[in-house]
């Protein structure tokens, strides 16, 4: 899930990553839309223009060039104005995986007790959780038991149908891209009712039905439009088709065999973040009181961005992913050919994945997410790097909040040498 206001919006958020500072929107998009998207874009915009292999990246003499110093000075002023100026509680980001890997923090991770922000702990993730969707999706497609360009209809029979919406005529990519003209259901979802009524449960199913009682924004595939909804379908095809649900293959494939010990795909009903972690807060309005909002029924955000991790395992992730451990050939070089989004910075966004160039040259690959508690963005390069940030504020922060988090994982990149690559798949 992704969308954000800055005083009160989106559950899962995606944030401008070039810069410095996030995109600014319009006046007139929903309060749950992403920080970096447009709500949509005309079908003149060119589709898969830049597939990743002919994609240009920092060397690592060049991501290095300019590093202010070994002890990630202008990175540990990014935390601290994040926990002052920007009003977060706390904040964290992770540089690299692994033993090799390091987190820096500031602030708090709970306002009561005054306890510090910690660099092992667990958040929600938002919508960093649509990356592992698309990679199971396309792991099915690479065993040929899904087709990207088949329609979802295949998958889903009679459950894309209402108000111009029809299954029949949007595909499996379509759905991974945002560029099935499929309606937002957190368009139709005010974030107060969530945030005073947290534990509420929401119907998969339902949630769809919500967001198929409006038209379509577009004929599918001419174009542009972030939708959860789409995730939301991404994980009843993968139910469909496995007979288990997303949650439980996401363990199988991704989280148990690499290892990933703080990483959780929680069920419906189970609001609590396990293990050690900062309390997660919002404010229904920007400089107004914090309310904790740790626990959570992440049934609101489901496929479309339920999950909890850790900064090191979501880098642990992304290292495997761009480092071709997770998928075929065939089917990573489909998750990197992106579209343009029509960001101001540049951004494009390929199956579940977005790029955006880096200041220091090249691009950064990754996804942002935004749920109530917790703001992230991870990223990482072809040849290595990772960074993931969070602040435990999310609804209600600032803009500044978002461009200092873009600034943090911009930075982290660009002054860090390659990390080893992950080890070989167990």
């Amino acid at each position: 899930m992704t969308r954000y206001r800055r005083a009160l919006g989106g559950l899962l958020v995606v944030v401008a990553m070039a810069g410095g500072a996030a995109c600014a929107r319009g006046g007139g998009t929903p309060a749950w839309q992403n920080a970096a998207h447009p709500a949509a874009h005309p079908a003149t915009t060119p589709y898969a223009t830049t597939p990743y292999a002919t994609t240009p990246y920092a060397t690592a003499d060049q991501a290095a060039a300019g590093s202010p110093s070994a002890d990630h000075t202008r990175l540990r002023a990014l935390l601290h104005r994040l926990t002052t100026q920007d009003g977060a509680p706390g904040a964290l980001v992770a540089l690299g995986a692994g033993s090799g890997g390091t987190v820096l923090t500031d602030g708090l991770a709970d306002v009561r007790s005054g306890t510090a922000m910690r660099g092992d702990g667990r958040f929600r993730i938002g919508s960093m959780t649509k990356p592992f969707v698309a990679t199971v999706l396309l792991q099915l497609v690479g065993e040929g038991r899904v087709v990207l360009d088949a329609p979802v209809e295949r998958y889903l029979p009679g459950v894309v149908r209402g108000h111009g919406n029809d299954g029949r005529h949007i595909t499996v990519r379509q759905i991974l891209q945002h560029t099935s003209g499929i309606p937002d259901y957190l368009d139709h979802i005010e974030p107060k009712d969530v945030l005073d009524h947290p534990l509420t449960h929401y119907d998969g199913r339902a949630l769809v039905q919500l967001a198929l009682a409006y038209p379509p924004d577009f004929a599918p595939g001419t174009g542009w439009s972030y939708s959860n909804t789409g995730y939301v379908l991404a994980g009843m095809i993968i139910e469909r088709v496995t007979g288990h649900s997303y949650g439980d293959e996401i363990r199988r494939r991704i989280i148990e065999p690499w290892g990933l010990r703080q990483t959780s795909v929680p069920h419906d009903d189970d609001s609590a973040v396990p293990g050690r972690h900062p309390r997660g807060y919002a404010r229904e309005a920007e400089g107004g009181p914090l309310k904790d909002i740790t626990a959570l029924n992440p049934s609101v955000a489901g496929a479309s961005g339920s999950m909890i991790s850790s900064g090191a395992d979501f880098n642990r992730f992304l290292g495997a992913l761009l480092g071709g451990q997770l998928l075929r050939p065939a089917q990573l070089h489909q998750m990197m050919t992106t579209r343009p989004t029509g960001s101001a910075d540049g951004g494009a966004y390929g199956l579940g994945l977005e790029s955006h160039p880096l200041p220091c040259g090249g691009l950064a690959w990754g996804h942002d997410g935004g749920v109530p508690g917790y703001q992230t963005v991870g990223v990482a390069t072809v040849d290595g790097r990772q960074a993931t940030a969070m602040v435990n504020l999310y609804l209600g922060g600032t803009d500044a909040q978002s461009a200092d988090m873009t600034s943090a994982v911009q930075t982290a990149l660009c002054e860090s040498h390659p990390s080893s690559p992950p080890p070989a798949h167990r």
